[in-house]
């Protein structure tokens, strides 16, 4: 299950639900579907959504590195999905 294709109604979805409100954190999402939009795991979507569930400042926060997840955030798909975000271009 953990490498189930998603449609691409669910992709839409998934990126109308990523959409920020900080230019920065978009930029960062915008890249993460470039390189990983075809391939996008179920584990990678629920880490994603988490991180999406931060207020733009906490989100940017994790997205710099200047922060770490904690708590209820600090989930094995969330670290992979935040290290995937924080590539280089």
């Amino acid at each position: 299950m953990d490498t189930a294709p998603l449609t691409a109604t669910d992709i839409s979805r998934l990126k109308w639900r990523c959409r920020r409100g900080l230019l920065e954190n978009d930029l960062f999402v915008e890249r993460f579907f470039r390189r990983y939009e075809s391939t996008l795991s179920v584990r990678q979507v629920e880490g994603l959504q988490k991180l999406m569930d931060l207020a733009d400042n906490d989100l940017l926060d994790l997205l710099l590195a200047r922060k770490e997840p904690e708590g209820d955030l600090d989930q094995p798909e969330v670290r992979d999905v935040l290290a995937q975000l924080r590539q280089p271009g």
